[in-house]
């Protein structure tokens, strides 16, 4: 009896360092599962905090790439205004040789001319409108509101435009 039990006891002594090398195993896999889940919810929480800031400085490189971008196209658009500018004087004076002068005068003349005539044109409307409200007796504030109206003040803005921006643009050239 002797020999079955230490038999017995020697077949578990020699099982034994199994059974704790399991229970060892198990709870370093739940120590690891653990890590891991710790480490998950750290990760988790600097990205949410880092997240906010990391958005933000890509916002702030977005907007630089787009002022970069539309100071770019800016820039693209007055050189490209600028040659057109240039082309076109160089055609003008191409065109102007070998004229007559008083045809040089004429087409130096047309912005004034084209200008002169429409500022003549509304005024002329306007002095007729006028005088047929004062004859008929019409009220002045109905008067001058019918004659300054938007459309009018529209028309007489691009008038001038028309006339001083040209110019203005013009002198800044040569």
């Amino acid at each position: 009896m002797m020999t079955l039990i230490s038999t017995l006891i020697s077949f578990l002594m020699s099982g034994t360092p199994k059974i704790l090398e399991m229970f060892q195993d198990r709870a370093d896999k739940k120590h690891e599962m653990e890590m891991a889940r710790l480490q998950t919810e750290r990760e988790l929480q600097m990205i949410a905090a880092g997240y906010a800031a990391q958005a933000k400085i890509e916002e702030i490189k977005t907007d630089q790439i787009e002022l970069q971008t539309s100071d770019q196209t800016t820039q693209a658009i007055v050189v490209a205004q600028q040659a057109e500018m240039q082309a076109i004087y160089a055609h003008d004076i191409a065109i102007g040789q070998g004229a007559s002068q008083w045809v040089t005068d004429i087409r130096a003349a047309t912005r004034s001319i084209l200008t002169l005539g429409f500022y003549v044109l509304l005024l002329l409307i306007d002095i007729g409108t006028f005088w047929y409200g004062f004859v008929h007796g019409a009220d002045f504030n109905d008067m001058a509101n019918q004659l300054w109206d938007e459309d009018t003040r529209i028309m007489f803005a691009a008038i001038i435009t028309f006339h001083f921006g040209g110019r203005a643009f013009g002198k800044g050239n040569s």
